[in-house]
């Protein structure tokens, strides 16, 4: 089943109703697929293998999708934000390729591709789209290919395929359930899996899609107020900046706003609990999920959000801090080292499987012999079935053979209240082998607090393996732009 056919129910049911609207221009659903139509004709036009997307989201970024799946091409967005030599070395991996965007950059930086600034694109595509004949071309069955941040090693290029993505959808979704008014407000990058994920689901739903190409407060607010909308999706880091704005009395009409998703990073506790106070009639949705995964496979739903905010029950209260339950669709299991499944309560690698589960990449399978998919991130589940992260696997502290949760000294030095922001490394020990390191960020109308009183804090809620050898304040922590804390770059200011 290819992912093509989400948009063309939409287009057969109501092909006047609203789609998309993106920079002031709005796309019936009728249109957005007759330009996937006309894209697919002009993608096998060429002797292209993939089309890539080099650029801010825009309607070119569904209809490249949906017409890259019509054409049988897998669909590959790639990160603008990227230094030229690693761009460079993504361009090669896909050569020949129909890349969407950058023009200068692309020729620059790679051979072999035709290359075409956005406008030109989606002119070209509307001009054959009343000639294109919607057929459905098979190809490798490979809907999206995206590479993974990599870190150390080049990125992986996971592979996503139409049965993985439509699992996910036809899992989770029901077609045509949104109001005709309903509008989901979109900033996430187009090259996330969060960006096609939210595509597709909206899609399906029915939902007006609000595209913002670039995440600013002020402009989300803006069109969030001008456009009604009534759904939203960020990460923890959009939300913070936000409420900032909101508290320094930027004024917006968010009356409509029913629903906010959020991903993509840790969410730290007080700030899901003060988006909660400021909006007290929204929903609120906290998903966990993976690119190899085609994107979300455990939720806390609206009523968890608001019993644990609620809660006198530590226990209860400490759901708020995880990511919910495994979707009904998805299998998930915690493992030690040696691959055993653990109780609720232990903390080891997690384990996924389920149709919407690809662990498929270019260089190879990651999939077991069962199905199961290791995700390299650490956690536990409580009694209850509720799943706590813990961070990377990678990312895992060992200290004299213990492992430590850089997770569990953040939320303790969260409640200090000088300090904004922390992460918690593993730095080189001669005693320990590893010992704990930790950056922190003030609030800004505080001074810094003392290393002794930081480290009783530590001390007296936690055990005494937890206490930092070293402490450095920094402005601010490094984040990517999806809300991800980029621990490498921790540790390389901690480094000696």
């Amino acid at each position: 089943m290819n992912i093509a056919l989400i948009l063309q129910m939409a287009a057969d049911t109501a092909p006047e109703r609203i789609a998309l609207v993106c920079d002031g221009k709005r796309w019936s659903y009728g249109e957005l697929y007759g330009a996937a139509r006309g894209a697919a004709e002009l993608f096998l036009s060429y002797d292209c293998q993939h089309v890539a997307l080099l650029d801010e989201s825009s309607e070119a970024a569904p209809i490249a999708l949906f017409g890259a799946a019509l054409a049988g091409i897998p669909y590959v967005p790639l990160n603008y934000r990227l230094a030229d030599a690693d761009l460079g070395a993504l361009l090669d991996r896909i050569a020949p390729a129909y890349v969407i965007g950058d023009r200068e950059r692309t020729e620059r930086l790679s051979q072999g591709h035709t290359c075409n600034p956005r406008s030109d694109f989606v002119s070209g595509a509307l001009a054959k789209a009343e000639t294109a004949s919607g057929e459905e071309h098979e190809g490798e069955g490979i809907a999206a290919q995206i590479f993974t941040s990599g870190t150390t090693a080049a990125p992986k290029a996971a592979l996503l395929r139409h049965a993985n993505l439509m699992g996910y959808i036809l899992g989770t979704v029901e077609f045509m359930s949104a109001d005709e008014d309903a509008a989901q407000l979109v900033c996430v990058p187009p090259y996330h899996i969060a960006g096609i994920s939210t595509l597709l689901s909206n899609i399906y739903a029915m939902r007006r899609i609000v595209m913002l190409p670039a995440f600013e407060p002020d402009t989300w607010l803006k069109l969030a107020s001008d456009e009604g909308a009534t759904n939203a999706f960020v990460v923890p880091t959009m939300l913070a900046r936000i409420i900032e704005r909101l508290d320094q009395g930027v004024s917006a009409d968010l009356s409509n706003l029913q629903a906010i998703a959020y991903g993509g990073g840790r969410m730290p506790p007080e700030l899901i609990e003060r988006a909660l106070a400021l909006f007290p009639t929204a929903n609120f949705t906290n998903a966990y999920g993976l690119t190899e995964t085609s994107s979300t496979v455990a939720l806390l739903g609206p009523d968890d959000h608001r019993s644990a905010c609620n809660a006198d029950d530590p226990k209860i209260r400490a759901r708020l801090g995880s990511v919910g339950k495994p979707l009904p669709t998805i299998e998930l299991e915690i493992r030690d080292e040696d691959g055993k499944v653990l109780p609720a309560g232990q903390p080891g690698e997690i384990y996924v499987r389920g149709e919407q589960v690809s662990g498929e990449y270019r260089e190879k399978s990651a999939l077991d012999a069962d199905g199961w998919f290791p995700t390299r991130d650490a956690g536990y589940l409580d009694d209850e079935g509720y799943l706590f992260l813990s961070g990377r696997a990678d990312d895992v502290i060992v200290r004299g053979g213990e492992n430590i949760s850089p997770g569990e000294i953040e939320d303790v030095l969260a409640t200090h209240p000088a300090i904004a922001d922390s992460a918690a490394v593993g730095v080189p020990s001669v005693e320990w082998g590893e010992s704990v390191g930790v950056a922190i960020a003030l609030r800004a109308d505080h001074s810094q607090p003392g290393e002794d009183e930081l480290i009783k804090l530590i001390k007296d809620r936690l055990r005494s393996s937890r206490v930092p050898e070293k402490i450095i304040f920094v402005d601010e922590l490094p984040y990517n732009e999806m809300g991800k804390l980029l621990r490498r770059e921790v540790r390389r200011l901690l480094a000696p």
